[in-house]
This record gives structure tokens, C-alpha cells and sequence, in this order.
């Protein structure tokens, strides 16, 4: 038997996928794609949730299993698509770094899915799950937050920081910009409760034409 004889043996390099081995798998990447799917909708805490960003993460599951059992089915096509992946190139931009874990998190359990170990792959998403759900719920007292206060005189900046001083226990000026006609204020502060009552407070001042609450990941807090 030569050499090409060998590699025109098809049998040798492939292994016969049954419907209903395809079915499964895809049925259980999708039912883990479904669990992926609620844990980041009950967890989301950002202001535009994305129903299409978290479909995909479903999607992906799927793709990803289907690609695993091609891979697994057929050695020279497991070539093949290793060199066309290679060149496939994710260009949209990332706003909160958690998806990142939540779409390795799909595709990883896409990639298990499709070798067949779904007990691997059933406790890692309930840990998985679990862990970032947890995490989600629990508050962060240290949380920074950026008020921005816009004000036309100069006098009004003693009288935003009087207010600042008896609200806040902690707080640190960050940057203050004139640009002509208004002074643009920036200071960090730290409290969780009291923010929502100060900038009602910061708004009623007279001269002060706009005050804006903000999170440091770039989200308004109130």
C-alpha cells in the first residue's frame, strides 16, 4: 500500500457522525447557550442591556459545538478549517470587559460540547454561572464616582464645595476648566447613598447651569 494509497483511505481519517449524536449535541450546547443567556440578563448591570449581543452569546455556543464535531468527525478537514479560522479577524469593539468572560465562556462551552464531554461541560457553567452571578449582586461600597458640575461665577465654587464638605466625607477635586463663560468642575467622590440627594441639592444652586453624576466605567450612576 503507497503512500497516497493511504491518504485517498477516507475511512481512515473520518469517523460517522449519527443525527441523533448531531442532535444531542446541539440541543445541549443550545440548552447551555439558553443558561449563558439568563445568568448575563439577570447579572447585566451596564445602562443599554443588548438582547442581540446576548442571542449571540447562544449562537456561538451552537457554531462553535458544530465546528468541534466537524473537526472531531474528520482529520483532513480539521486542517482545513484550523487554516481558514486563522484568518477570521473580530473587529467590533468591546465596551464592558465582562463580555469578554461571558463570550469565552460560550464558545468554551461550545468547544466542550462538541468533544462530547458534556459533564465537563455542565458543572463548569453551573460554577461559571454561579460565580459571576454572586458577583454581580454584590455591591461595591468603594464604588468612585465623577460629579461634573458646570456653574457660571466664581463665587458659586465656594458654595458647591460647602455643600460637598457637609455630604461627603470623601471626595477629591479632579480638574476645573474655564472655558470663557462657565467653569466646568470635576471631583471624585466616594458615597453611595447621599449621591442622588447632593446633586439635587448642587442643582439648586443659583449660577450652577448643569450637574452630571458618572461612574469611572463611563455609565451615569443616577
Amino acid at each position: 500500500m503507497t503512500w497516497e494509497d493511504f491518504l485517498k483511505n477516507t475511512d481512515f481519517f473520518t469517523a460517522d457522525l449519527s443525527v441523533t449524536s448531531i442532535a444531542l449535541t446541539l440541543l445541549f450546547s443550545f440548552v447551555l447557550g439558553l443558561f449563558i443567556f439568563y445568568i448575563y440578563r439577570v447579572s447585566y448591570k451596564g445602562v443599554m442591556y443588548s438582547k442581540t449581543f446576548n442571542v449571540t452569546l447562544i449562537a456561538m455556543s451552537m457554531i462553535t459545538s458544530s465546528i468541534i464535531l466537524a473537526i472531531t468527525s474528520n482529520i483532513i478537514l480539521s486542517l482545513g478549517m484550523v487554516g481558514a479560522l486563522s484568518i477570521v479577524r473580530f473587529r467590533t469593539a468591546i465596551k464592558d470587559p465582562i463580555d469578554v468572560a461571558y463570550l469565552f465562556w460560550a464558545i468554551g462551552m461550545g468547544i466542550v460540547s462538541g468533544a462530547g464531554l458534556w459533564r465537563l461541560a455542565l458543572i463548569s457553567s453551573v460554577v461559571i454561572g454561579i460565580t459571576l452571578f454572586i458577583f454581580s449582586k454584590i455591591s461595591d461600597v468603594k464604588t468612585p464616582y465623577l460629579l461634573v458640575i458646570s456653574y457660571r461665577t466664581e463665587e458659586t465654587n465656594d458654595l458647591v464645595f460647602k455643600l460637598i464638605e457637609s455630604e461627603a466625607k470623601r471626595y477629591r477635586l479632579k480638574s476645573k476648566v474655564f472655558n470663557g463663560e462657565n467653569y466646568e468642575l470635576t471631583v471624585e467622590i466616594r458615597e453611595r447613598k447621599k449621591t442622588a440627594g447632593l446633586v439635587n441639592k448642587i442643582g439648586g444652586i443659583n449660577n450652577v447651569a448643569s450637574v452630571a453624576l458618572l461612574g469611572y466605567d463611563g455609565d451615569f450612576a443616577v
